[in-house]
């Protein structure tokens, strides 16, 4: 009997059909939410007009989870924390010296999808000094850490904030520390 050769079959390659598409696409912005298409976006990203500084309250600050050789203490009003259209955080964070000792407030704004914050004023003696034109910069370019450790233990869930005020103070409530 003959062999006869066995040819195979080349599976067909189809595109993906419309509604693969529209499935892969929500579940794209399902995955990251608005935060994260803006991500994408960045090219035509505009802040949002900036309040005023609101005032805060020292003695309803929720404390930031520092590393043990910082000597200040922070401290971040949860009434002052917002979250804006356009996915800056803004909020006041008070740091401390010591037991009754001397403090310092900022107001600032924090971007979870590029790791950037924005001091737009400080207060000192009393008043709020406004900054005339403030910058964004990286978490890394910060002399201090509590940016950073403010944008990972409540503030932003990876590259965007999170879903809400109340979800962000009972993160910052309860932190997770990363592994130093």
């Amino acid at each position: 009997m003959p062999i006869l050769p066995t040819t195979r079959s080349r599976p067909s390659i189809r595109p993906p059909s419309r509604a693969s598409r529209a499935l892969l696409v929500a579940c794209l912005l399902g995955a990251g939410g608005l935060a994260q298409a803006q991500f994408f976006a960045d090219a035509d990203w505009k802040e949002s007009d900036v309040p005023p500084p609101p005032s805060f309250d020292q003695d309803k600050l929720i404390p930031i989870d520092m590393p043990r050789y910082m000597t200040l203490k922070f401290g971040i009003d949860p009434a002052t924390i917002k979250i804006t259209g356009d996915g800056v955080v803004r909020y006041v964070v008070v740091a401390t010296h010591g037991e009754g000792g001397g403090f310092n407030a900022f107001y600032e704004g924090l971007r979870c999808s590029t790791d950037e914050y924005r001091s737009y004023a400080r207060f000192t003696n009393g008043k709020w000094d406004v900054s005339p034109a403030p910058e964004w910069k990286r978490f890394a370019d910060r002399n201090s850490s509590y940016t950073r450790m403010l944008a990972q233990q409540g503030l932003c869930r990876g590259h965007a904030p999170r879903a809400s005020v109340g979800e962000m103070v009972r993160s910052l409530k309860a932190p997770v520390r990363e592994v130093e």
